[in-house]
């Protein structure tokens, strides 16, 4: 099989951004829900006013190819992690961002329904199409995430940022990590544990809401821990590592409390890239795996190798597994 870069990777954020002391809904809230958000880890959020979802993504994808040094109409693929909330129903994000871009020679679909584990979807998909198809040879990978609502407190689990995220996939020369394993698993018994009632609900009345705090607390996070430990096993062992042999291990970023718990029920230390991440942005959904990458990267040397975990409340999990390259393989290579 052919060997898989993924990389550069580039951000894009709103310039706008609110403290988390200052956001507007706290006075709404119960008291112990106030004292939640605000000991969560997260200092502030970036909040998108004029720019839209889109806007953010099509800033991000362009930055990806340039610093790739890729043309847009040079690009094979192009796969579009959907949104917290389309801007229409029945259109199409993922044509659109296509147009925008140029990318008109270019396969593009769009990919979500897994919540934050839909950018590890992305992957597996774009994995695929590199290795199935030999006249496939570059795929960019874009997420992007807006507040669905006017509320950004998600409760009982994080405050949600602004952001957007690109990276690119290629079987030639370039990129900042060889993508060595990855795995995906899903579980729909918590399929709509966390949802929006918007039909005939005028937005500024959404919410999003938590069907059962208590399966999400303790019956969903008893399950993570199950499936993440056997998903760490299984792609590790089969790389011939164990944890100790690992140079960094990154996690979505949900609070400074997820940290910590996950560090203890996996034997795991979280990378301090995440917990920069997670004061500065809040939670991005599927943009927090690029993000974390991206800022983990400058401090990681040539050959070590990364570990990715991602889960989400849908339920579904992941592994990945990447080797950092030498950064002299990272820019304007794929043209």
């Amino acid at each position: 099989m052919p060997s898989i870069c993924l990389g550069p990777v580039s951000t894009a954020f709103p310039e706008s951004s609110v403290a988390v002391a200052d956001l507007a809904e706290l006075p709404e809230l119960p008291p112990a829900r106030r004292a939640h958000a605000l000991s969560l880890g997260i200092d502030g959020v970036r909040c998108a006013e004029d720019d839209t979802e889109h806007d953010l993504a099509a800033e991000a994808a362009r930055d990806a190819l340039d610093r790739a040094g890729l043309a847009a109409e040079e690009l094979d693929a192009m796969l579009v992690v959907g949104g917290r909330a389309p801007r229409y129903l029945l259109a199409s994000e993922a044509t659109r961002l296509q147009q925008r871009l140029g990318a008109d020679r270019a396969f593009v679909a769009g990919v979500g329904e897994l919540g934050c584990v839909s950018i590890s979807a992305a992957f597996t998909l774009a994995a695929a199409l590199l290795r199935g198809d030999e006249r496939c040879r570059t795929v960019l990978v874009v997420a992007a995430a807006t507040a669905p609502t006017r509320f950004r407190y998600r409760a009982p689990m994080t405050v949600l940022g602004d952001g957007a995220a690109a990276v690119l996939l290629s079987t030639g020369r370039g990129g900042r990590h060889q993508l060595v394993d990855h795995q995906v698993r899903s579980d729909g018994r918590y399929a709509d544990l966390f949802r929006i009632d918007y039909r005939d609900v005028p937005w500024r009345q959404w919410r999003e809401t938590c069907a059962d705090e208590a399966a999400y607390s303790f019956r969903l996070a008893v399950e993570s821990r199950k499936r993440l430990t056997a998903l760490n096993t299984e792609v590790l062992s089969r790389n011939g590592l164990r944890l100790d042999d690992l140079g960094s291990v990154l996690m979505q970023n949900l609070s400074a409390g997820a940290f910590a718990f996950w560090e203890e029920a996996l034997g795991i230390g979280v990378d301090p890239a995440c917990h920069r991440n997670l004061a500065a942005f809040g939670h991005l959904g599927s943009v927090d795996m690029l993000v974390n990458l991206d800022l983990a990267a400058q401090t990681r040397a040539p050959g070590d190798h990364v570990l990715l975990l991602n889960s989400s409340p849908v339920a579904a999990w992941s592994t990945t597994l990447l080797r950092r390259l030498p950064d002299r393989d990272l820019e304007g290579t794929l043209s």
